[in-house]
């Protein structure tokens, strides 16, 4: 049933005459009738009734008047509620990878705890393929993912991207064989005084498995997977006990036993993202948590900025 019938028939209600409905909304009186005459066929029951030269509800009709007052008003409460100018309000459902989730999204929930506490955020922690599916599936409102500048995600078109912040990338070796890298000049150079090594990489991505691949193409060698972990922490403890080398954040504190060696030429990046459903992106708070989520990265208060990411 249409809300614009509803409208009608209360007018008529309050004004008694299908010409006064025509002239307060701005139509014809025809139009007026042929509506309501609708709107009784699909309540199954008389709305209105002749009374001289003007008409009169019926019992049923003046019961639906009552219900279309109650339902109008839950509408217009519903378009304030959830229109581009309204105050944000609701619960905003975010998949992300932990790195977005601490360094980014954490202190953009603090802020809006007091400024904006009718917005409620709840938080899982997934890989980009994992959080993409769940927002695929409508079990997350935003989804914070990351790619590689060496390996970009595919363009989506069915999804609102808003790029959030870049971080540079090295590899991870254990602190005594630093002196290996000496004189690498490249990327493909320094990976090449690790062709014998066992490699990291993480366990529920292929990104950074990819960059590792193609820079140990230009190399001339494939490199030799063996561990694969979700946690920087453990790779890190990997790279400690002599278990092999891994891609790492250049700019993340690392324990004692572990270098992180820069990459160049190419250098590596890793890029993170705000990703939500096209046609999605107005809703207030999900634009609300965006929007705070980009002026932090443009203020670079986010994990590992480099200049001019």
């Amino acid at each position: 049933m249409e809300t614009r019938r509803l409208e009608m028939l209360a007018e008529l209600e309050r004004l008694g005459s299908m010409r006064a409905v025509a002239e307060v909304m701005h139509t014809t009186t025809s139009t007026v009738s042929q509506q309501l005459a609708v709107l009784a066929h699909e309540m199954g029951a008389p709305l209105f009734e002749p009374d001289g030269r003007r008409v009169r509800l019926t019992p049923y009709g003046r019961r639906l008047a009552e219900h279309a007052v109650t339902i109008l008003a839950a509408v217009e409460a519903a378009r304030r509620d959830l229109g581009p100018t309204a105050e944000p309000n609701g619960t905003v459902r975010v998949g992300g990878f932990q790195t977005a989730v601490s360094g980014s999204l954490l202190p953009v929930l603090r802020e809006l705890s007091g400024s904006h506490p009718r917005v409620h955020v709840l938080v899982r922690e997934h890989e980009p393929a994992e959080a993409l599916g769940m927002l695929a599936a409508d079990e997350v409102d935003l989804a914070l993912v990351y790619d590689y500048n060496l390996s970009p995600a595919p363009p989506d078109p069915a999804l609102a991207v808003t790029p959030l912040w870049r971080t540079r990338w090295g590899l991870g070796v254990p602190a005594e064989e630093a002196a290996a890298c000496a004189g690498a000049r490249t990327s493909p150079e320094l990976f090449a005084r690790f062709r014998e090594r066992e490699w990291i990489v993480n366990s529920r991505n292929t990104a950074d498995e990819e960059v590792a691949r193609r820079i140990g193409a230009l190399a001339d060698f494939t490199p030799h997977v063996t561990h694969r972990a979700d946690s920087l922490d453990l790779v890190e403890e990997l790279i400690t006990a002599g278990l092999g080398v891994g891609l790492l954040p250049q700019d993340r504190p690392t324990t004692a036993g572990v270098r992180v060696v820069p990459l160049e030429d190419p250098a590596v990046y890793m890029r993170a993202y705000a990703v939500t459903r096209l046609g999605h992106r107005d809703w207030p708070p999900l634009a609300l948590v965006i929007d705070r989520l980009t002026e932090r990265a443009e203020a670079g208060a986010f994990p590992g900025r480099v200049a001019g990411g």
